[in-house]
């Protein structure tokens, strides 16, 4: 433990196939980091128990924050200093920051007939309905369901302004209202931000040290700013985080090169001697904090900036 001075927080679900397989080469930014000894910690809107599989076949022995920054999971043992609030699921020790289960299912359903909405849990489907909507397997659907805190569902046929009536009196209960997947998800208080700090902590006394929170989430969207503000995830990485890279659907380099060769378009139209003889980039002028999440050499290059600063 006293050589790990970065813990890396990364986003989950977009190295994860709906049935659990590995996409955009995952693994090896999980061997780099073992190989260098920090701690990838998992953020997900997983249940324990989808978990199971995935991070059997990763190897990853590290905490997660599950469903939807409900609470911290430790492996059995994996400190020996244990924060003050714990509670025992299955094989790991739980730091809750939701509320445990049945309270986010009658919050839902308070919420829901206060306001007249029509929902439909995840728990109530049959498990037909379950594998029609989830599209998995019986015993994978299932998985789905086994949830510590978070309540799944999804609307029946209201309109968006009753979603943002709901939305908005879901936040005014001090309920965390979000997207997971096809469905919506709500607990009573999750909060991937108090997650990160409350494991961030723990590292920080192991190391009797500031343990650098390096945080590590794929985009979707081009228009970044607005999936930082969309994602709770993102979110939280980019307030608590010392260091956040954003690994992006599309080059985020190619707008920089066209910025720079239309200025050197606008500069030879004007008759100006233009500063650039083409519009290769410098590497001091390139995105540091975004990466192409499709580039062959992504995780060297995340794994490199990472290990300059140690």
């Amino acid at each position: 433990m006293l050589r790990r001075t970065q813990t890396i927080y990364v986003t989950l679900d977009a190295f994860l196939s709906p049935r659990g397989k590995v996409l955009h080469r995952f693994e090896r930014l999980l061997e780099g980091l073992s190989e260098h000894e920090f701690p990838c910690v998992l953020l997900t809107s997983w249940t324990r128990a989808q978990l199971d599989e995935p991070r059997r076949r990763l190897g990853h022995d590290a905490p997660f924050i599950g469903e939807g920054g409900s609470g911290v999971y430790l492996p059995e043992d994996y400190f020996h200093l244990k924060s003050g609030n714990t509670i025992r699921l299955g094989r790991f020790t739980c730091i809750p920051v939701a509320k445990p289960q049945p309270a986010a299912a009658e919050a839902l359903e308070d919420l829901a007939a206060d306001l007249n909405t029509s929902i439909v849990p995840l728990r109530s489907l049959s498990p037909r309905e379950l594998r029609e909507n989830t599209g998995l397997p019986q015993s994978e659907a299932e998985q789905i369901r086994m949830r510590d805190f978070d309540e799944l569902f999804f609307f029946a046929g209201p309109s968006d302004a009753e979603i943002t009536k709901f939305s908005e009196e879901a936040k005014l209960r001090g309920l965390t209202l979000q997207r997971s997947g096809g469905f919506w998800s709500i607990s009573c208080g999750g909060d991937y931000a108090k997650c990160i700090r409350e494991i961030g902590g723990l590292y920080d006394r192991a190391i009797r040290a500031h343990a650098l929170k390096v945080g590590v989430a794929v985009t979707a969207r081009d228009d970044v700013s607005t999936q930082v503000s969309a994602d709770s995830a993102i979110r939280s990485l980019k307030v608590v985080c010392d260091r956040m890279f954003l690994l992006t659907e599309r080059n985020p380099n190619v707008r920089l090169e066209l910025d720079t060769a239309g200025a050197i378009a606008e500069e030879e139209s004007a008759g100006a001697e233009p500063e650039s003889s083409g519009i290769e980039l410098s590497k001091e002028h390139r995105n540091r904090n975004a990466f192409h999440l499709h580039s062959p050499d992504l995780w060297d290059t995340v794994l490199a900036d990472i290990l300059a600063r140690k």
